[in-house]
């Protein structure tokens, strides 16, 4: 049974989130904390001082208005500085934040509002308020929903009321009461209840997870030791902040300082990052394999000495960069000219400024690793679960090793059970799920705080982790041979630059199928060089009936069926012989949250996909 533990030491802490957000005012006041977009197309710029000021207001209207120690506060929100500066706010007057995504259906919104008890609730705008009015007789303890946009509805009363209002009761008390918020803040433990984040599942009803505010003062203070990210970077944050992923880079910020340009419009990412000018971001892998099929059509599709140029530039990158991974001398004249002729036109679409990326959530292939790297954009991969604070392991950049998601941050420990399963155990642990009694004893089964994660991994001899699946995940056909599927998907997608997703399908059946997804912008472009009518808008994908109609037609045509025909065929090439893929069906709408294919950090939901598309599925078999 392998076990590996950081090199690094167990970092010192803060006590609480309200504590490390005092104490990083206190340290860098007028120093830029965040930016937010304006409404006339340009940013606004917030020092720490200014956060502070506009999250204490709000903290000091939520004490106004009766939220005690520990409450349950929710925010139902796209990512966006207001929800930060709410969540702030909670921190501070002792509530805990409850996530709750702004995709989530009316049921789910109620079975989380009620399950974590909320008693006040920030909702973004209308339809999110509308969610909860219908149901408002289910919900008695939702005492005041606080609204980030537009005005309540005459019919609501004083039950909504805006963020102004809130912010003026919160200053009527702090002029009463000068010290109500640090007091308040003060009287925190550093085992109190800090966040309640209900998991979107791949599978079955959300659960909520509680983390304390030690869990997030150890995941900052231990990310900070790392010195990988310092108080001059520039983050740029899209990621949903609902998710743990977004709230380990909060809780980074407030132990580190970096600044964070916040918009959560993902069609803006591309737009925004030559403006932004970011040092680093963190995104999930379906980000990453969208900008490596971008690029390498780009570079590619003209054909001749273009072709040429950009193919031998990688060749170079990646020479380059394994001398450099292995310590010996790198770059040259060679290196020069391609980053002069490929890489630094890549480099200026991104900003130009990038550092690092840091990719999350779910397994990146290590063929788009290793182009990155070789392009002089490092990925760091970092892994863990909302149920670990998000931070378990993240690559270092003097130990890469593509395909691998790095060492234990400091203080965790990660072991491999005897079944292949990977436990946790560390600071960032959450302390349990909420009402779950029998699902707690499944998860700590081992004992002594280890925490069983689900995924199947292995620990390298420089102790790196490699997450081959997940345990639910594996399939196995009916001739006893054991698929794990992700790393398949994962592999697929970087081959076919087209490919939202590949679901392997294989369980008790005795070859592999898949359900091929197309990528709504990658097929945009196809279409239109191959003679297809397709006019739905990039970004967007298509909605209408008769862009789905057009969807479908490029997706059912002969020429797409050969061009993914193609392209599973050199998948299998590189497949053990049980693990190819012997029949595929491609799927004539693209996944998306709406329809309940993808999470909300576009994660693919196997069984849904399955139970969707299940006569597809059964046909390739009979």
């Amino acid at each position: 049974m392998d076990t590996t533990q950081a090199r690094e030491s167990l970092p010192e802490m803060n006590t609480t989130v309200a504590q490390m957000f005092i104490d990083r005012v206190a340290k860098t006041p007028d120093k830029e904390a965040f930016r937010k977009p304006t409404a006339e197309g340009g940013w606004q710029s917030y020092t720490w001082k200014e956060t502070y000021e506009a999250s204490s207001q709000m903290a000091a209207g939520l004490i106004a208005i009766g939220l005690e120690p520990e409450q349950r506060v929710g925010i139902a929100s796209g990512t966006r500085l207001d929800w930060i500066l709410a969540d702030l706010a909670i921190m501070l007057s002792a509530g805990a934040t409850t996530t709750v995504y702004p995709s989530t259906g009316e049921e789910d919104v109620v079975y989380i509002l009620s399950d974590a008890d909320v008693m006040y609730l920030f909702a973004e705008d209308e339809s999110q308020v509308a969610k909860v009015r219908s149901q408002r007789g289910s919900l008695p303890d939702v005492a005041k929903i606080i609204l980030f946009d537009g005005e309540p509805k005459a019919e609501d009363g004083d039950w909504v009321i805006t963020l102004d209002d809130l912010r003026a009761k919160g200053k009527e008390l702090l002029t009463a009461s000068p010290d109500a918020v640090t007091e308040r803040a003060a009287s925190i433990h550093p085992d109190s209840l800090s966040t309640l984040i209900y998991t979107s599942g791949t599978t079955g009803r959300p659960k909520g997870v509680e983390l304390t505010h030690s869990n997030w003062a150890y995941e900052g203070a231990s990310l900070d030791g790392l010195g990988i990210l310092n108080d001059e970077d520039v983050q740029f944050l899209w990621l949903p902040m609902a998710h743990s992923f977004g709230k380990v880079l909060l809780a980074a910020q407030l132990a580190i300082g970096y600044s964070t340009a916040v918009d959560g419009r993902v069609p803006k990412i591309v737009e925004n990052l030559p403006v932004i000018q970011p040092t680093f971001m963190a995104g999930v892998p379906r980000i990453f394999e969208k900008v490596y099929a971008g690029a390498i059509k780009n570079g590619t599709s003209a054909g001749g000495l273009k072709a040429k140029i950009f193919n031998w530039a990688f060749e170079v990158g990646k020479r380059e960069a394994a001398k450099k991974r292995a310590g010996q001398p790198y770059g040259g004249m060679q290196y020069n000219l391609a980053n002069k002729l490929v890489f630094s036109k890549i480099h200026a679409l991104m900003g130009g400024r990038v550092r690092y990326f840091i990719s999350g959530s779910a397994a990146l292939s290590g063929t788009i690793a290793e182009w990155f790297d070789a392009a002089g954009l490092t990925i760091l991969e970092g892994y863990g679960l909302t149920e670990t604070s998000a931070g378990t392991t993240l690559m270092r950049p003097d130990n890469i090793q593509f395909g691998t998601c790095g060492e234990p941050l400091p203080g965790t420990t990660v072991r491999i059970a005897d079944d292949g399963e990977i436990l946790i155990k560390g600071p960032g642990v959450m302390r349990g799920y909420r009402n779950l009694p029998a699902e707690n004893a499944e998860v700590f089964e081992h004992g002594d705080g280890w925490f069983s994660s689900g995924d199947i991994g292995i620990i390298d001899e420089k102790g790196r982790i490699k997450i081959t699946d997940r345990k639910k995940d594996l399939v196995k056909t009916s001739g006893g041979k054991y698929i794990a599927p992700s790393a398949i998907e994962g592999e697929f997608k970087a081959i076919f630059g087209l490919a939202q997703a590949l679901v392997v399908h294989a369980n008790n059946r005795n070859f592999a199928s898949a359900l091929v997804a197309l990528d709504p912008d990658a097929v945009l472009v196809w279409a239109g060089e191959n003679g297809m009518a397709a006019t739905w808008q990039p970004g967007h994908g298509p909605t209408s009936d008769e862009e789905l109609k057009q969807f479908a037609a490029v997706a059912k045509s002969e020429k797409m069926k050969a061009t993914v025909s193609a392209a599973i065929d050199k998948l299998n090439s590189e497949l053990n012989k049980w693990e190819t893929i012997k029949k595929f069906e491609i799927l004539e709408a693209p996944f998306s949250i709406e329809s309940g294919e993808l999470t909300p950090s576009l994660k693919v939901k196997r069984k849904v996909v399955e139970d969707k598309n299940r006569d597809l599925l059964d046909a390739m078999y009979s």
